[in-house]
Formats: C-alpha cells, structure tokens, sequence
C-alpha cells in the first residue's frame, strides 16, 4: 500500500506547474480527480504538441497527468458546483493553479467549502498569489526567472541574459504545492479543521535565490554569472576541458581536492600553500582552471570519470539523449514503460520517490472524462441524472 492510498484530491489544474505537482500525489497512492471544463477541451495541455500519441491526447499532457482520473465538470454552472460540492463532501484536499484572483470566483477557497467539509484543504498555487495588485496577472515560469534575476545568473559572461534550460520554477512550484496540500493535510487530520495553503510561481523563484539572497541583503553583494558555470566562492568547481570535450567537477569538501590532487598524480599541489583552503584556491581560481585543464586535455572524460569514481566528484556533460540512455538510467529502474490504448507501450521518467518493497503505479494520463460518470455513480447519481448533466453541458 502506497504511502496517500485512500486520500482523495481534486484537482482543479491545466498545463505544467500544478499537474506536476499532484502527480507527485498520483505516484504515492492517492487519488487525483482532474476536474476539466468539458466546453474547452479540458486541459490545455491536451493540445500543446509537437508530439501527440493522437489528436488532442499530446505527449506533453502525458509527462504530467501519470495515475490520475478525469472528470468533466463546467464550474461556471450552478448544476457544476452542486456536483462539485458533492465531491468536496468525499474528498481531502483540492488544489488549484489558476490565476490569483480565481479561486474565488469559483468558490474554490476553504471559507466557502468548510460547509460541505470542514476539513477539506484548499491548496492552491497561482502566479503571484492569491492577494496584492497581481492576483489578477497571468503568470508563467520564464517571466519569474527574468524578474527574480534568474537569467541574470545563467550563462556565459558578456553572452545575453538566459532563462534555465528547463521550466524549473513551474516544476518546483508545483513540489512546492505537492509539500503545501500535504502539510495542511496533516494538521486537517490533527485538528479536524481544513484551511487555505498558498504557494506562488515568484515566491518560490524567490526563494530559490537562497544564499544569494543572503549575500545580497547582509553585505550588498550582487552575484553576477561566471565563466565555465563556476560556483562562487567554491574551488575546484566548474567546467574543465579534457581530450575530448568536457567534464564537471565539485571539489565542494575540502576533502575532495586533496583526493582530486592523488588522482590526478599531483600530490604536491594539495600541500601547496597557495591553495590549502578554499579561500585560497579561489583567490588563484584562474591559475588552477589553467592547471586542471593541461593535466585533464591528457586523457578523454570517460577515462577520468572512471578514475574519479566514488573519489571524487564528477560528471560528464550530457546531452538530452545522453542523459537518457545512461546505463544508471537504463538499467537501474528509472524510466517507467506505460500502456496507451492506442500507441502500445510508451516510456516517462520514472516517479523519482521510491518506497521500499512497493512498486510505483504505471497508470497513463486519462483520456478526457475518461471517469465522469463512474465517479457521479459513486456519488450516487442515476442515470437520469447523469443523462441531464450531460445535455445541459455541464459535464
């Protein structure tokens, strides 16, 4: 039994940041009901290609809609919320990513639910929050990375500003929701009050400022971005060349660059005063990049990785397809195989969080609706009923 098995989510969410987050849910057990508006398509993500397994059912929608169900319900209807209400009253938690000034509109916030359950937990994540003069602003991951100075930070000096390859802030965001929904969860079952829980796109690009933050506030120190994706204030750690290409290492113990030294048959250099500390070595941080990289370009970076391993930290620099068809990825359990009606067996990442003994689901994102009326019969409801949310269009 997966750790939130028997705990009921709705999930009032489209595209990428609070599906990603519930799919956490989804992969430990727990029940994640999407609520999708039947009179557009559902989920936007449905439809954002390039590839589709078929029309309107895109791979995209797939890499965050693993283990859930889908029902088709139009909140902006009185008959929807009615139903909606219903399922509030046998669910644990519903959690939204909408814009800020939503929630409310569709009476998606604890004040207006405790009625119908007074310890549903209502979690929502929007842009910029729920309050302030941009609840009611669009919000989307690239726009937080330029105004929290992520780009500031991403590249080569000199280059143009750059985001992060990948949609982090949308993707820790909704981590950010997943932790959220369950804190509040735990003191719902405690107390047997539910409440409102908010997590916001630029609050946690914000956050993850974290000790550039610190530095910043405490002694005015604006990081700026540094050649070779150094750290900025650790050495050895960046990028160094080796015969063929390139390889990362992250001396970031002062253990690690005497081992690094032994390795490389430069024992001298960790006795060398110059770099005993790593005050020191960052101050002659260009003299042993200089260094580092003669003695590396001797050998290529899969020789070296095999000399470093377990001794000292490294790693290659992979590519998408690289990074996928690594052995450790291929051989260790961490892709997933799925089954889809029509395409046959396709593969995903597998859930990174893994319980002992317990296998995680492999369940495909569902087909539109694809649950609607076995959840209405759950409720319940009789045919006639389901038969006049239909032709109403409320499911």
């Amino acid at each position: 039994m997966l750790p939130l098995h028997g705990v009921r989510v709705l999930a009032v969410e489209q595209y990428g940041a609070g599906p990603f987050g519930t799919m956490f849910l989804a992969d430990q057990g727990a029940e994640v009901i999407k609520i999708e508006n039947p009179s557009d398509g559902g989920d936007m993500s449905r439809e954002v290609g390039p590839y589709f397994f078929e029309p309107g059912d895109s791979e995209f929608f797939h890499s965050f809609n693993r283990n859930k169900k889908s029902l088709t319900l139009d909140l902006s209807h009185d008959e929807g919320r009615a139903v909606f209400h219903d399922l509030v009253k046998t669910a644990d938690a519903v959690a939204s990513n909408l814009r800020g000034d939503v929630p409310e509109k569709l009476g998606l916030v604890y004040e207006r639910l405790k009625v119908h359950n007074p310890k549903i937990v209502c979690a929502h994540l929007s842009g910029y929050g729920r309050t302030g003069p941009r609840a009611s602003w669009p919000g989307f991951d690239y726009l937080m990375q330029a105004e929290a100075g992520y780009f500031s930070l991403t590249g080569e000096p000199g280059g143009p500003p750059a985001r992060f390859g990948l949609s982090i802030v949308d993707l820790m965001s909704g981590l950010g929701l997943a932790y959220a929904l369950l804190a509040a969860l735990v003191s719902a079952r405690a107390t047997g009050r539910g409440r409102d829980i908010d997590v916001s796109l630029f609050d946690i690009a914000l956050h993850n400022l974290n000790y550039l933050a610190t530095w910043y506030l405490n002694e005015g120190y604006a990081q700026d971005r540094l050649p070779r994706s150094a750290h900025p204030s650790l050495t050895p750690c960046q990028l160094y060349r080796t015969r063929d290409g390139w390889i990362y290492l992250m001396c970031n113990k002062e253990k690690f660059w005497p081992s690094l030294c032994r390795a490389m048959d430069k024992p001298e250099w960790s006795e060398d005063p110059r770099f005993r500390r790593f005050k020191d070595r960052l101050e002659h941080r260009d003299l042993i990049t200089e260094m580092l990289d003669k003695e590396l370009e001797k050998q290529s970076t899969a020789e070296w990785l095999e000399i470093f391993a377990g001794t000292v930290p490294a790693a290659p620099i992979n590519d998408i397809s690289q990074a996928l068809e690594n052995p450790f990825v291929t051989e260790h359990g961490r892709l997933q195989n799925l089954s889809h009606s029509t395409k046959g067996t396709y593969r995903m990442v597998a859930p990174p969080v893994r319980c002992t003994d317990e296998g995680a689901p492999a369940r495909p994102a569902p087909a539109l609706g694809a649950d609607t009326e076995a959840l209405l019969r759950e409720l319940g409801y009789d045919s006639t009923r389901i038969a006049t949310l239909r032709t109403s269009k409320v499911i």
